[in-house]
C-alpha cells in the first residue's frame, strides 16, 4: 500500500482518477494549482486506488493525504 501526499500548499484543480481505478506508475492522479501553475501529481506505484481523499476545489497543505494505492 502506498500513500500519495501533497508536496506543497495548493488547490485541487482537477481530479483525474476515482476510487477503484487501476493505475500504472506515472499516471496522473490529480492536478494541483498553485500560484497560477498547474502541477500534476503522479503515481509512484501501480495498483488500484483504494481511497481518494480530495475533491476538486479542496485546498491541501504540504503532507496532506491525497490517495492510497493498494
Amino acid at each position: 500500500m502506498a500513500e500519495v501526499r501533497a508536496e506543497m500548499v495548493a488547490n485541487v484543480w482537477k481530479v483525474v482518477i476515482s476510487e477503484g481505478d487501476a493505475i500504472e506508475e506515472g499516471d496522473t492522479l490529480v492536478i494541483l494549482e498553485s500560484m497560477k501553475m498547474e502541477i500534476p501529481v503522479l503515481a509512484e506505484d501501480e495498483g488500484v486506488i483504494a481511497t481518494l481523499k480530495v475533491a476538486e476545489g479542496d485546498v491541501v497543505q504540504e503532507g496532506d493525504l491525497i490517495a492510497v494505492i493498494q
